[in-house]
C-alpha cells in the first residue's frame, strides 16, 4: 500500500449519506476507507482506536452520537484526526468551519486549513448560495423578511421516509416543517448573514433525489431598487470560475424540473423575473444527495487532505 494514501473512517457508513460518501471515495485512488467491525461500531474504545489510526473521520450519525464521537476524538489530543461532521450538531458551533467552500472568497482555503468542518444541510446549501452574495453586495438588507421555499426528493428524509415512498405508502407531495422550527434554519440564517429569522417552507415530492430551493423577492423593497439583471450579475460575479456552482440563464418558458443534476456535485443558480411587475424568484437546483450531502462532504475531504477540489 502506498505510503501517500490518506486513510478515512466513516462513522455511520451504513446510512444514505455514509454510503454516498463511500461510493464517491471509491473513485479516489489517493484514499483508503477503513471500516470497523460491525459488532464494535458502538464500542467507544474500538471507535477511539480506529480514530487514532486514520487521517480523517466522517460523522454520518444522529446529532447526539456525533457529539459523542467528537468527544472521543478530542480525547486523543495530538493524535486526533480531522473531522467532517455530516450531522446538524456542529453547523453553527464555535471552532467549526462551515463546509460550503463557495460561501465567500477564501473560504475554501479556510476549509483546507481546518481540523473540524461541518458539512452543510441540503436546503441551506441552496438558500445560502442565493442569498449570501446579495447581502454581501448590498442588494438585500440583512433584516429583509426572507421566505425560502423548497422541494426535495424523498431520499433526504431518512430510512422511514424512503421505505414509505418506495412502498407507495406516502403522499405524492407534502409540506412539512410548518412549526417553522426546521433544524436547518440556524445555519441558513447564520451563513446568509440575515439578522431576521427567515420563513422556511420545505416539502417533499415522490421522486428519489433532486432539489429546488426558491426565494421570491419584490424588487422595490430591496436597497437601491435593483433590476432582475442586477441580481443575476451579483450571483455571476460571486461564482465566476467556480468548479461546482454555476449561474445560468433562467428558462424562457418559466418552468424548472428538479432532477437533472442528480449524481453530481453541481449547483445551478437562476434568477427568474418580471421587470414590468418588479418581481423576481431566485432558484437553486442541486442533488440533495450530492452537493446537498455526500458530494459536498467529499469536496471538503479533498480540501482538508490536500487533494485539491476536483
Amino acid at each position: 500500500m502506498s505510503q501517500n494514501l490518506k486513510s478515512i473512517f466513516i462513522d455511520g457508513e451504513a446510512g444514505t449519506t455514509g454510503l454516498g460518501i463511500r461510493d464517491r471515495l471509491a473513485a479516489l485512488p489517493e484514499v483508503v476507507v477503513k471500516s470497523i467491525d460491525p459488532d464494535k461500531r458502538k464500542d467507544p474504545a474500538a471507535r477511539k482506536a480506529m480514530m487514532a489510526g486514520v487521517d480523517l473521520v466522517v460523522l454520518c450519525l444522529p446529532d447526539e452520537a456525533a457529539k459523542e464521537s467528537v468527544a472521543l476524538a478530542d480525547e486523543l489530543g495530538a493524535d486526533s484526526p480531522k473531522i467532517v461532521d455530516a450531522a446538524t450538531a456542529h453547523r453553527v458551533a464555535p471552532g467549526w468551519v462551515y463546509g460550503f467552500a463557495e460561501l465567500a472568497p477564501g473560504h475554501a482555503a479556510a476549509i483546507a486549513n481546518a481540523n473540524r468542518v461541518s458539512n452543510p444541510g441540503c436546503y441551506p446549501t441552496g438558500g445560502i448560495a442565493l442569498l449570501r452574495p446579495l447581502v454581501d453586495a448590498g442588494l438585500l438588507a440583512q433584516d429583509h423578511p426572507v421566505t425560502v421555499n423548497a422541494v426535495s426528493g424523498y431520499s433526504g428524509g431518512g430510512k422511514s421516509m424512503i421505505e414509505a415512498y418506495e412502498a407507495d405508502a406516502a403522499p405524492s407531495f407534502e409540506l412539512y416543517g410548518l412549526g417553522l422550527k426546521h433544524k436547518h434554519l440556524p445555519e441558513l440564517q447564520e451563513y446568509a448573514r440575515l439578522t431576521r429569522r427567515p420563513i422556511f417552507v420545505p416539502s417533499v415530492g415522490n421522486f428519489r433525489q433532486g432539489m429546488l430551493v426558491s426565494v421570491p423577492l419584490h424588487l422595490d423593497t430591496l436597497p437601491g431598487r435593483p433590476k432582475v439583471a442586477d441580481l443575476h450579475d451579483a450571483l455571476a460575479t460571486r461564482y465566476a470560475g467556480s468548479t461546482y456552482v454555476k449561474v445560468v440563464p433562467a428558462e424562457a418558458g418559466g418552468k424548472l424540473e428538479a432532477e437533472s443534476l442528480n449524481d453530481t456535485n453541481q449547483l445551478e443558480l437562476r434568477v427568474f423575473g418580471n421587470e414590468e411587475l418588479r418581481q423576481a424568484v431566485l432558484v437553486a437546483k442541486l442533488d440533495n444527495l450530492g452537493k446537498g450531502a455526500s458530494g459536498a462532504a467529499v469536496q471538503n475531504i479533498r480540501l482538508m487532505l490536500g487533494l485539491g477540489e476536483a
